[in-house]
C-alpha cells in the first residue's frame, strides 16, 4: 500500500504538497484538540488516502498521547514520516499547525474585544457539546477496532477503571497496557 500511495503524487514536492495541504485542511476544520481530529484522521488518512490502516492510526494516537507536545500534530508526525520520510513528518506537521496559527493570531488580536458578548459564549458552548459528540463517535470506533478479544477487553476494563479511580499519567497506562498485552500474548502462545 504505501508503494502504491508514493506513486500517486509523483515527485517529492508533489508528496510533501498532498501532505501539508492534507493536514492544513484537517487542522482548519478540527476544533477541541486532537481528540476530535479523531474521526477526521480516520476519514481522510486510512478511508481516502489509504497512508496507514486503521490498526497504525490507533498505535500512532496512543504514542502521539503519552509522548510530549500535541497529539494532533504528534499524530500528524507520525503519518507524514511514515508517508513521506522524514521531509513528510515535517511537511504534516507544518500542514496541521499552520491553520492554527493563522487563526489564532488573528484571534488573539480581536478575542479581547468581543469575549464578553453573549454571542461569542454562546457559539463557545455549541461547538463544546459538538466536540463531545466526535469524541464520543471516535471512542466507539476504536473500542470496535481495539477490544477484540478476552485479553483486550480485560486490559481496557482495567484501564478504564484506572483512569476513572486513579490520577496518574495517561503515559503510564498505555506503558502498562503494551506491558500487558506483551505478557498476557507470550502466555497464550505458551498455552498453545
Amino acid at each position: 500500500m504505501e508503494e502504491k500511495n508514493k506513486s500517486q503524487s509523483g515527485s517529492l514536492p508533489g508528496q510533501l504538497w498532498e501532505l501539508f495541504w492534507t493536514f492544513a485542511k484537517m487542522g482548519a476544520i478540527t476544533f477541541g484538540g486532537g481528540m476530535a481530529m479523531l474521526p477526521i484522521l480516520q476519514r481522510e488518512v486510512v478511508d481516502a488516502k489509504g497512508w496507514a490502516t486503521e490498526e497504525e492510526l490507533t498505535d500512532y494516537y496512543a504514542i502521539g498521547q503519552c509522548t510530549p507536545g500535541i497529539i494532533a500534530v504528534n499524530t500528524a508526525t507520525f503519518i507524514g514520516q511514515k508517508y513521506g520520510g522524514v521531509p513528510g513528518g515535517i511537511a504534516a506537521t507544518l500542514g496541521v499547525v499552520f491553520p492554527s496559527l493563522v487563526i489564532i493570531s488573528f484571534l488573539a488580536a480581536l478575542i479581547s474585544n468581543f469575549a464578553d458578548l453573549p454571542w461569542v459564549r454562546n457559539a463557545f458552548a455549541g461547538i463544546q457539546v459538538c466536540v463531545c459528540i466526535l469524541i464520543f463517535n471516535a471512542v466507539i470506533k476504536l473500542l470496535k477496532k481495539s477490544v477484540v478479544d478476552k485479553r483486550t477487553a480485560a486490559i481496557f476494563l482495567l484501564v478504564l477503571a484506572g483512569g476513572v479511580f486513579l490520577d496518574i499519567s495517561p503515559v503510564w497506562f498505555v506503558l502498562a497496557s503494551a506491558a500487558a498485552g506483551i505478557v498476557l500474548k507470550n502466555l497464550e502462545a505458551k498455552r498453545a
